[in-house]
C-alpha cells in the first residue's frame, strides 16, 4: 500500500489522493444516510426488532436498506470511481465527468454496475449491521456494560468493520472491474461473468487482493459512522439500536 501512495503523489501530487472526493461525499450523503436510518423500520417490518430475533432476520433487514441507499448512491459511486481512475496531475471535476459520461453513455452510465453495487451494498449493510446488532449483544453479556454505553457500540462497531471488509472486498473488485471499463468495449456482461472471470483468470484470492487498505478505511469509518448514529439517537430520544 505504502509504494502504490508513493507512486500517485510522486506522479500526480499529493491532491490526487482526494480526488473524487466530492462525490464521494455526496454518494455518503445519500448511500450511507438511507441505509443506516432506515435499518430500525425495516427491523420492524422483518420482526427483528423482537427480543432474541435471529441474527438472519437482523442481516435480511440490513440487506434491503442497503439495496434502497444503493439505488439512491449509484450515479455519485460511478462517477467518484472514474474520477479516482482518472490520469493526470490536475483533479478531474465532477462535473465534466458527469458531463463526459452522460454524453458517451446516456442516462444509464450513471447506473453502470448497479446489479454488483446492489448485491454489494446488501451484503455490506446486512453484514455491518446485524454484525453490530449482534455483537452489542455479545459485549453487553461479557462485561455488563449497558446497550447506551459508549464502549459497547465501540467495541461492537470495530467488530462489524473487520466483518464487513471480510464479506464486501469480493463485491468490491467485482464492482471496480465493471465501472471502470472503458466506454463501448464491454469486458464484462454483468457482475456474474465479471467474477467468474476474475476468479479464472487471476485467482479466487484475487477476490480480497487490497484487503488492508479497505480495512482501513472501513474500520474507522464504521466505528464513527455507528458510534454517531448512536448518539444522535440517543440526543434525540430514541432508544439505541
Amino acid at each position: 500500500m505504502g509504494g502504490t501512495v508513493s507512486k500517485i503523489t510522486g506522479e500526480e501530487g499529493v491532491l490526487a489522493l482526494w480526488k473524487g472526493v466530492n462525490a464521494a461525499w455526496l454518494r455518503e450523503a445519500s448511500y450511507t444516510s438511507l441505509r443506516l436510518g432506515l435499518y430500525e423500520p425495516v427491523k420492524v417490518l422483518f420482526g427483528a426488532h423482537e427480543a432474541g430475533a435471529p441474527f438472519y432476520k437482523k442481516f435480511l433487514a440490513g440487506s434491503a436498506a442497503g439495496a434502497i441507499g444503493s439505488l439512491a448512491g449509484n450515479p455519485f459511486d460511478v462517477l467518484k470511481t472514474k474520477m479516482m481512475a482518472a490520469s493526470g496531475a490536475e483533479p478531474p471535476s465532477m462535473m465534466a465527468t458527469a458531463k463526459e459520461l452522460m454524453a458517451k453513455q446516456g442516462v444509464s452510465g450513471f447506473y453502470r454496475g448497479i446489479d454488483s453495487n446492489i448485491l454489494r451494498a446488501m451484503v455490506l449493510n446486512g453484514t455491518k449491521m446485524a454484525c453490530y446488532d449482534q455483537s452489542k449483544g455479545y459485549v453487553v453479556a461479557a462485561t455488563g456494560w449497558s446497550k447506551t454505553s459508549l464502549l459497547t457500540q465501540f467495541f461492537s462497531a470495530v467488530a462489524a468493520g473487520f466483518f464487513m471488509t471480510c464479506t464486501v472486498s469480493p463485491f468490491d473488485m467485482v464492482r471496480t472491474g465493471l465501472m471502470n471499463q472503458p466506454a463501448g468495449v464491454r469486458i464484462y456482461n454483468n457482475a456474474l461473468d465479471c467474477a467468474v472471470k476474475i476468479a479464472t483468470q487471476e485467482g479466487p484470492l484475487t477476490f480480497w487482493r487490497g484487503f488492508m487498505p479497505i480495512w482501513s478505511r472501513f474500520a474507522p469509518t464504521t466505528t464513527l459512522q455507528l458510534v454517531i448514529f448512536e448518539q444522535l439517537r440517543s440526543i434525540m430520544g430514541m432508544k439505541a439500536l
